[in-house]
């Protein structure tokens, strides 16, 4: 049975969204250096996204209180608290995750796309989480597509779209 009600939810820069709407679809555009996250609790049916700008708010505390999800250190915890809101169990999350490239930095110097996807890592890590799949690195920009409804992640850059 279809749902009417479905919605295409746009997951901005430094900005998340979660669901637990079965036709739902949330999408997030130009993943450079940023990472997106995405979660998806198979058994409550219930996903979301992050798409975050830096690794730590140690460096502008008074900007992670007005937006925790421009830091993977602030965003993270957020998304993980809202999906539990609707149901979701940690144990029970597949986390898949797309960006980190050099898009703007091709040399290498600053290595934000580096020390974003290290910072993700030391924190899912410490709290016990892993990660089913990842499209992490290089020098290309990527949209990340999750469908609540099956939970499948989709990759889209310059070379074409896969499921992640």
């Amino acid at each position: 049975m279809e749902n009417n009600t479905a919605q295409k939810h746009l997951v901005g820069v430094s900005d998340m969204k979660v669901s637990a709407n079965e036709g739902d679809i949330i999408v997030t555009h130009s993943l450079g250096s940023c990472i997106g996250v995405t979660i998806y609790d198979p058994k409550a049916n219930v996903g979301g996204m992050l798409h975050y700008q830096l690794p730590s708010s140690d460096c502008r505390p008074e900007r992670a209180a007005e937006n925790p999800c421009m830091f993977a250190d602030t965003g993270l915890p957020a998304l993980f608290k809202s999906a539990y809101r609707l149901g979701a169990e940690k144990k029970r999350l597949v986390v898949k995750v797309a960006g980190g490239s050099n898009v703007m930095d091709k040399t290498g110097f600053f290595q934000i796309g580096r020390r974003n996807y290290i910072s993700l890592k030391k924190i899912l890590w410490k709290n016990g989480v892993l990660i089913a799949a990842e499209d992490i690195g290089g020098d290309s920009w990527r949209t990340m597509k999750l469908e609540i409804g099956t939970g499948r992640v989709l990759i889209k850059n310059g070379s074409g779209e896969f499921e992640l």
